[in-house]
């Protein structure tokens, strides 16, 4: 694999399981990390080689866990169903795609040339996934409980900014009722959403189209429609406070604004 790893440019998996060790301060198994980058685009035109996904479901249920056990036991008095917005607003693609790029994750995932082509290392579903799935391989690379603690000294060192931030907004976490807000604060009326979707029924991605007072003022994409259309929410809504801003309207604080939920 190594070989055609090199004709896609990719950085050698040694920098990243360097880095991975230190901030884990365990040794992080290179098998498991070189399957946690390897892509099913990548495995389908190199003889179905073992391929990330199963790391990565593996990686979704422990970031989930070391996430919901520190809003948990951080936020004492806070109801279940804010405490499940929170957690939205960190476990999400946007986010941990934003914080793949931290560590230029993009740079050590082996793709096939279709996804090579079209941009593969920066896609927000690509990233995210391989962040759960290296996560995932963390987890098995030590005997329990020491697996987990050193996949939760990850996923705090990658996603504690975000889970911060995430606590000084509060509840304020939905995109959609901010954007309401702020069209009613500009003086406009109806809000609606138009939905699409393309791809295949198990890979399906949804666009969304924001209307305000039947003027697109937005759009958003993500694997299910709600989060589509909180990204939709969320381009409206920073284009209808920007506009307010500079017409020196009052428009809504931004320090109220949600979290970025991502797609």
């Amino acid at each position: 694999m190594s070989a055609q790893r090199g004709e896609t440019a990719q950085r050698p998996v040694e920098d990243l399981l360097a880095l991975l060790q230190e901030i884990t301060e365990e040794d992080v198994d290179e098998p498991l990390l070189s399957r946690a980058l390897t892509h099913r685009s990548y495995s389908y035109e190199n003889g179905s080689i073992p391929h990330n996904e199963r790391l990565e479901f593996l990686g979704d249920s422990v970031l989930g866990l070391v996430v919901t056990d520190h809003l948990h036991n951080t936020h004492t008095e806070m109801a279940e169903g804010d405490l499940a917005k929170l957690r939205s607003a960190v476990v999400n693609m946007r986010a941990l795609a934003d914080v793949a790029r931290t560590i230029g994750l993009g740079d050590y995932v082996a793709l096939g040339r279709g996804e090579e082509a079209t941009g593969g290392r920066d896609k927000d579903s690509i990233l995210a996934d391989t962040l759960e799935a290296v996560i995932g391989a963390i987890y098995l690379s030590a005997p329990q409980p020491r697996g987990l603690d050193a996949a939760g000294r990850l996923v705090h060192s990658l996603l504690g900014p975000v889970m911060r931030r995430s606590a000084t907004l509060g509840v304020a976490l939905d995109w959609k009722t901010s954007l309401q807000e702020a069209a009613s604060a500009a003086g406009a009326g109806s809000v609606h959403y138009r939905v699409s979707a393309t791809g295949p029924d198990h890979e399906k991605v949804f666009t969304a189209e924001v209307l305000v007072d039947d003027v697109p003022r937005g759009s958003g994409t993500g694997r299910a429609k709600k989060v589509a259309e909180q990204e939709a929410a969320r381009a409206a809504w920073t284009a209808i406070t920007e506009s307010m801003a500079a017409a020196g309207s009052s428009a809504p604080d931004p320090a109220t604004a949600p979290a970025d939920r991502g797609a």
